[in-house]
């Protein structure tokens, strides 16, 4: 199962309904098929695992310049034609968006292994390079959300536009006033967008009407989660769950 976003690429391997193991690595789209190939045959070796033993590979990507490349990733390394979600591919999740074909795919696998789990009424929040919130109704069917900046791509706006202020490291302070730069900063970033979340998360719920479930996943959901008062559960293997959920559903 691989899933690649703007700034990670996210690869798990499953046996039956088992995640034996997960990386995360930084995506580059300049980076060749081998190139891949490589860091993939390094990382595979190092866990102890036979790539040949790899009987079907999924790819989730929201970089289009890349897909190709991971298409002739698994064919060469692999020897597997891979499935790409995407139009035409069965996951069982009707989609009510004016344009199907607009929602990324990850949205779309993370709404169906959300729904899968808790079989309820959701929104599924993925902290990524955009922030996304994705409802999905209790009869399953993915009805629209919200895409907000991320907070990495906050964080390196506020770098880059103010010439005083530097990069820093997300960690959460123990006072909202800082009394230095950093800490200032820090507070600003962590609790300013736990107060986005509170406030989207709260809005979604009172358009509804109702109280669907909230669950987080991404890099940095384990960070800003706990802060907000909204997120009901994290789970960091979302959208490998959903990706192996759209696999079975296609073979």
């Amino acid at each position: 199962m691989t899933d690649v976003g703007n700034t990670n690429t996210v690869i798990g391997i499953y046996e039956g309904e088992d995640l034996l193991k997960d990386w995360r690595l930084g995506t580059v789209k300049a980076r060749t098929t081998d190139e891949y190939g490589m860091i993939i045959r390094d990382l595979f070796s190092h866990g102890g695992f036979n790539m040949d033993a790899i009987d079907g590979l999924i790819i989730s990507c929201v970089v289009p310049p890349m897909v190709n490349m991971l298409e002739e990733l698994s064919e060469r390394y692999f020897g597997i034609k891979a499935m790409v979600v995407g139009p035409g591919i069965k996951t069982g999740m009707p989609i009510l968006f004016d344009n199907p074909r607009e929602v990324g795919a990850d949205r779309i696998v993370n709404a169906v292994a959300a729904y899968e789990k808790h079989k309820c009424e959701i929104i599924a929040v993925d902290f990524g390079t955009a922030t996304t919130f994705d409802y999905i109704t209790a009869n399953g069917e993915y009805a629209g959300g919200v895409i907000a900046p991320g907070l990495q791509i906050s964080a390196e706006a506020l770098f880059q536009k103010a010439s005083k202020l530097p990069r820093i490291e997300f960690q959460k302070t123990k006072s909202v006033i800082g009394k230095n730069t950093i800490n200032s900063m820090q507070a600003g970033i962590i609790f300013g967008y736990a107060g986005l979340v509170e406030s989207l998360v709260r809005r979604m719920k009172k358009e509804l009407g109702s109280e669907p479930m909230v669950v987080a996943t991404g890099g940095l959901a384990k960070l800003i989660g706990p802060e907000t008062g909204v997120i009901d559960e994290i789970d960091d293997d979302l959208t490998l769950e959903g990706l192996k959920i759209i696999y079975y559903r296609n073979k």
